[in-house]
């Protein structure tokens, strides 16, 4: 059974930092793709960051480019996301993704990022 679970979400002021992490189980998933997702309420979901299995290729979201840093550490099995001079437009409840196959991916149950001063 594979299993994501997203932790440290919380409160920031604008202009602070959070790192999210993603710990997946159920599995050993270093050669597949994860992601970051985030959902503002009223608002669609969208990518935020994207980083590929073999090679670790990342990929960002315009907004948060130069901001945002996604990484791994396949011996733990968990992805992270740092997130750097925070704007209160980065609020939104941050999921992560798992990418096994074109019909095959997970979900985590999400974290709640809220910046305001």
């Amino acid at each position: 059974q594979v299993q994501l679970v997203e932790s440290g979400g919380g409160l920031v002021q604008p202009g602070g930092s959070l790192r999210l992490s993603c710990a997946s189980s159920g599995g050993t998933f270093g050669n597949f793709a994860m992601s970051w997702h985030r959902q503002a309420p009223g608002k669609e979901r969208e990518m935020v960051a994207r980083i590929t299995g073999v090679g670790g290729r990342v990929t960002y979201a315009d907004s948060v480019k130069g901001r945002f840093t996604i990484s791994r550490d396949n011996a733990k099995n968990t992805v992270y996301l740092q997130m750097n001079s925070l704007k209160e437009e980065d609020t939104a409840v941050y999921y992560c993704h798992l990418t096994l196959g074109l019909f095959d991916n997970y979900w985590g149950q999400g974290t709640q990022v809220t910046v305001s001063s």
